[in-house]
């Protein structure tokens, strides 16, 4: 196994293919790469049509797999807010890759049973891991991976919604030598092959665990048996001037993963956004669907925070895993990076100083996928890493 990454910042999208290829060839050699992974800023949106016919033509035989971003990340850097291509290259000897496309109206049903989605998928025995790409306008990722999670419950999933469109069909999703507006992409691998997850959402939590008592859809009433905007202007009389000026910009609740926990810790909850309040009603507005009796929790999101919790995870990862990792894709959300921490590269050099010289490829997402207690699921505001080794690694173990 064998993954090189590179990227080139030349405004001209064929000079800037032609650039990161000739670096990806110098440090492959005579590697024949089975899948490139092309990631482009919505800068060469003029030429998105032309992207994939670029990198066949300078690695005809691979698999690519990509879409537009408003930033990438490649070659040792995260590119932010001005034009750059990054691809990446992965030699995978022994593994399996099956290409699909997806539009909402051909996703099975999330229920449906296992073989379904297996054979949809080509996939009829086994438990591949999954790269993801999805255009943020026009299918629902989570429709997705709740039926991946039921039809290859071993198999890692992993990846990130297009960035750089603003409305639909502004996003391009690359796989083969197609060009998609819509839907998703992927690509499933089975094989010699063993991924690891590690997704950091960034957040502490504030106040304590409460109980959704009464809501509708994504319009939460009553947290513990009060109106869920008095209970927040309480706990925000409660809190340091600093939190109290983070709530303003930086507040977010917290949903149970996993139901009847009896404690409740940092990174035990799903992050979703506060879309909004209404006064006369004292009910919050959340970016996702409730149910009565789930557990929730503010949390609040700042630099410090964020990176604290990639660290921590790194190491714990760095402590439990021995060293081999031969390649990483990264998929970070937009409102990470230099907006962030003030400097650029932040996760992908703590990915590094964790794990050694690995290539990392990836982009700035609308969304990132990857699992959190063994579930899948969408994030916002997160860092998603995939890790790849051998499967065979230390005599099969992984």
């Amino acid at each position: 196994m064998k993954w090189r990454t590179a990227a080139s910042d030349r405004p001209d999208l064929a000079g800037a293919v032609r650039e990161a290829a000739a670096n990806l060839h110098r440090e492959l050699g005579s590697a024949e790469p089975n899948l490139i992974l092309l990631f482009l800023s919505e800068h060469h949106r003029d030429a998105y049509r032309d992207a994939a016919t670029l990198v066949g033509s300078e690695f005809g035989s691979s698999m690519i797999l990509g879409c537009s971003a408003r930033s990438v990340i490649g070659g040792g850097q995260e590119i932010e807010d001005r034009p750059a291509v990054s691809l990446t290259a992965a030699c995978l000897p022994g593994v399996t890759l099956r290409p699909f496309h997806f539009d909402r109206d051909s996703l099975p049903d999330p229920t449906a049973i296992a073989k379904t989605w297996r054979d949809r998928l080509a996939a009829a025995s086994g438990d591949p891991h999954f790269l993801l790409l999805s255009d943020p306008f026009s299918f629902d990722v989570e429709q997705l991976v709740r039926g991946l999670d039921v039809a290859f419950l071993k198999g890692q999933k992993v990846g990130g919604v297009a960035s750089g469109g603003k409305t639909p069909g502004d996003n391009a999703l690359y796989l083969g030598g197609r060009v998609h507006r819509s839907g998703v992409v992927g690509v499933a691998l089975s094989g010699d092959l063993h991924v690891d997850t590690i997704v950091a959402q960034g957040c502490r939590p504030i106040g304590a665990p409460m109980f959704v008592t009464r809501s509708r859809d994504n319009v939460l009433h009553e947290l513990d048996g009060r109106p869920a905007l008095d209970v927040l202007r309480d706990l925000f009389r409660e809190l340091s001037p600093a939190d109290q000026a983070l709530c303003r910009t930086s507040l977010f609740l917290g949903l149970e993963m996993k139901q009847a926990q009896s404690e409740y810790q940092q990174g035990d909850f799903l992050i979703r956004n506060l879309l909004g309040s209404d006064a006369d009603s004292g009910a919050l507005i959340v970016g996702a669907l409730l149910h009565g009796a789930q557990v929730v929790q503010f949390h609040l999101r700042d630099a410090r925070t964020s990176a604290q919790d990639l660290e921590t995870r790194l190491a714990r990862y760095r402590s439990h895993t021995p060293p081999g990792a031969q390649g990483a894709v990264l998929f970070s959300c937009l409102g990470r990076g230099a907006h962030l921490y003030g400097r650029p590269n932040h996760d992908s050099d703590l990915l590094r100083r964790h794990l050694g010289d690995v290539p990392v490829g990836g982009f700035f997402c609308n969304g990132e996928i990857g699992p959190v207690q063994g579930t899948t699921f969408l994030h916002g505001y997160a860092s998603a890493f995939g890790i790849f080794r051998p499967r065979g690694w230390l005599g099969g173990q992984g």
